[in-house]
């Protein structure tokens, strides 16, 4: 099995060039690349267009606008929307994250130093404690929460107004929200996967910030490879900029970009080699399946929870491995991406079933 480094997670995890989640290194460039305003922000065009009316009725309206709820993938632009409702709506903004509230007391802390109309981003929202979630309740609907003062029989709770305020929660698991939680936000999204067309004007709009030269043909390589994914497609952009100054003259074509991908071991349908390797194990040494999720993570050479976290979500959308009540199976497009024959099948009996002989031999 893979070492666990001291932060928990396997290495592999963390070294995936095509892994959702922000590194230190993302989010110190995402700052810089995050659009402003929304009539910048590319893809997720419902999205864009539901928030704008919700926006500009605020504002019409002279009010805060309501509690909003984003949902979906890591990557694909919760954290940017939340800066850009602050940003149309003119308040500030303050970010903080669902493990870091444990405590109600954490939570009041935070809603007390709100001022009015100021927008609180609480990502990973699904992950807070339950005594603070039911502190929320109360929050979102009246703008008040009672403080506990004392122990036992004698605390006593203390009402405290709060100026009216904007939460925007972002979740990945949008189905961990109790229903009470989720009732109580008045517009609620769900961001769906980029389309390559989108992840190309995404490409080219960071090249031109980062200032690095790309053709159109660059760009749609880098974007066939990003998983529908913004995040993703900025990585490789970055990568690909470090291949095309050290082996090229520093502009990024199909072929530069073909090439540094291959050397970060990224092929041209967006897998890495953690996803080859549960590709190629189901089907060079258990002919495609069915096979059992902990049998597959002993031949990868990975844990259980890596395969069926990390690398299965991506290999199933994209239609490659199929999961089923007897196990893991591989399709036929599993096939033919990696260039291998699936073995031959039985032919069909005139009795049905799968060529097996009748229970008396007829």
């Amino acid at each position: 099995m893979s070492e666990t480094p001291p932060g928990g997670a396997p290495a592999s995890w963390d070294e995936r060039l095509v892994a959702a989640d922000a590194d230190s290194e993302d989010q110190a460039v995402e700052a810089a690349l995050r659009p402003k305003e929304l009539g910048e922000f590319i893809g997720q065009p419902k999205v864009r267009e539901q928030l704008d009316l919700v926006l500009r009725a605020a504002r019409a309206r002279g009010g805060t606008a309501d509690h909003v709820l984003l949902s979906g993938a890591p990557g694909l632009g919760k954290t940017t929307l939340s800066m850009i409702i602050a940003a149309e709506m003119g308040a500030p903004i303050r970010i903080t994250s669902g493990p870091a509230i444990q405590h109600a007391g954490d939570l009041a802390a935070i809603l007390s130093s709100l001022q009015e109309g100021e927008v609180l981003f609480l990502d990973e929202i699904h992950r807070m404690s339950r005594p603070a979630e039911e502190m929320l309740y109360m929050a979102m609907e009246d703008f008040r929460v009672d403080v506990i003062v004392g122990k036992g029989p004698g605390a006593t709770a203390i009402p405290l107004e709060l100026p009216p305020f904007t939460l925007v929660g972002a979740t990945t698991r949008a189905g961990l929200l109790p229903p009470p939680l989720r009732d109580r936000f008045g517009f609620t999204a769900h961001m769906e996967f980029y389309e390559p067309a989108e992840l190309e004007q995404v490409v080219h709009r960071s090249a031109g910030l980062l200032d690095v030269s790309t053709d159109a043909e660059g760009a749609v390589e880098i974007a066939g490879r990003s998983r529908g994914t913004p995040r993703i497609a900025n990585r490789l952009l970055r990568r690909v900029r470090d291949y095309a100054q050290v082996k090229a003259d520093g502009v990024i074509t199909r072929e530069i970009a073909s090439r540094a991908l291959e050397v970060y071991e990224v092929d041209e349908r967006g897998l890495d080699r953690l996803d080859r390797a549960v590709l190629g194990s189901l089907l060079k040494l258990f002919g495609g399946g069915p096979v059992g999720l902990s049998t597959l993570a002993v031949a990868v050479g990975e844990e259980r929870e890596t395969v069926e976290e990390v690398a299965e979500p991506f290999l199933v959308r994209e239609g490659l491995l199929a999961r089923t009540p007897r196990g893991r199976i591989a399709t036929p497009a599993a096939w033919a991406h990696l260039g291998l024959t699936p073995p031959q099948q039985n032919p069909p009996s005139p009795l049905g079933g799968s060529g097996q002989q009748g229970l008396f031999g007829a």
